[in-house]
């Protein structure tokens, strides 16, 4: 065999394996025993739908968006938005599923409902290429530009290890609501990137932690304004190459989401469906140690919901 032909064939072998790996814990993760149906749900997660009729079905069993958004308020729904890529390479959370929450808030009595982040790549191209802009303005809500420093006001973080305070983007600190929507994918420096990295996109210097113990600033800032509820897009999975990834090779369909207003519970059950261990990611354990939430999935709640 060839180099070339070699190379390329031991690279989709490894994916392959990860996949295999990852659909080995997504399994067990459904596999649990269903929880007390008298007892509120604190954890929904979902399989094998589309990411509208998934997110349909996973807001209903938490007593529906009038659970989180009421009348008159003001929303914030935050994707990753990233990376100048299309929707099917998975480097920025799919648009379908921004629609749906977006339509789910208006149908709740929102008033207003905002969609932004700060992005890596150009921030024009990252929202025109991923779908998001055009979709989430025709489900009516505004799509704003994370782009500015004059959008941003630092705010302390009392309980930061490293990260002591961060200029946060005024919709953050405005907003009545705050839904966090980030895909799950590999990330270079972070291990993963899901509910907690997502957070990035609402400050302004992120490279100052990167700088600065990347996986405890994840964590630290995590105890300062948790999202109202996490929606985490596992439809299409980036298993290698992240955060931007290279090509399609790169991804897994897994056409998975879970729903959690504990974000550290959250990323634990992703990191399980990517094919890792919670315990193994250090800002998950960071985060839990300073009282963010939970990665104990034994603690929880949870519906687990195959379509």
């Amino acid at each position: 065999m060839k180099r070339r032909a070699f190379i390329k064939t031991s690279v989709g072998a490894g994916v392959a394996a990860s996949a295999a790996i990852a659909f080995g814990n997504l399994n067990r993760l459904f596999a649990g025993p269903l929880g007390p149906p008298e007892i509120p749900y604190n954890m929904v997660a979902v399989r094998n739908g589309e990411p509208d009729i998934m997110f349909d079905k996973a807001i209903e069993s938490l007593g529906g968006m009038k659970t989180f958004v009421k009348q008159g308020q003001k929303v914030v729904v935050k994707p990753n938005i990233g990376w100048d890529v299309v929707p099917e390479r998975a480097g920025n959370t799919n648009p379908q599923l921004i629609k749906r929450i977006i339509e789910h808030c208006f149908g709740a009595g929102a008033k207003e409902v905002y969609v932004f982040d700060n992005t890596c790549d150009d921030w024009n191209k990252c929202y025109k290429t991923s779908g998001i802009e055009d979709i989430a303005k025709e489900a009516g809500a505004k799509v704003v530009p994370g782009n500015s420093e004059s959008y941003y006001h630092e705010v302390e973080i009392p309980k930061g290890v490293r990260l002591k305070n961060a200029k946060v983007h005024e919709l953050i600190l405005e907003s009545d609501v705050f839904i966090n929507v980030p895909v799950l994918k590999h990330h270079s420096s972070a291990d993963l990137s899901i509910a907690m990295k997502n957070l990035m996109g609402v400050v302004w210097d992120r490279m100052y932690w990167h700088r600065n113990d990347l996986h405890q600033c994840i964590a630290d800032y995590s105890t300062y304004r948790q999202p109202d509820l996490n929606v985490i897009d596992a439809y299409r999975v980036m298993m290698k190459n992240g955060p931007r990834g290279v090509s399609l090779n790169d991804v897994v369909t897994y056409k998975t989401q879970i729903l959690s207003t504990d974000i550290v519970a959250a990323d634990a059950a992703a990191a399980k469906v990517f094919g890792s261990e919670p315990e193994d990611i250090n800002y998950i354990v960071q985060a839990a140690a300073l009282g963010a939430g939970t990665y104990d999935l034994e603690k929880l709640n949870i519906n687990r919901i195959k379509l």
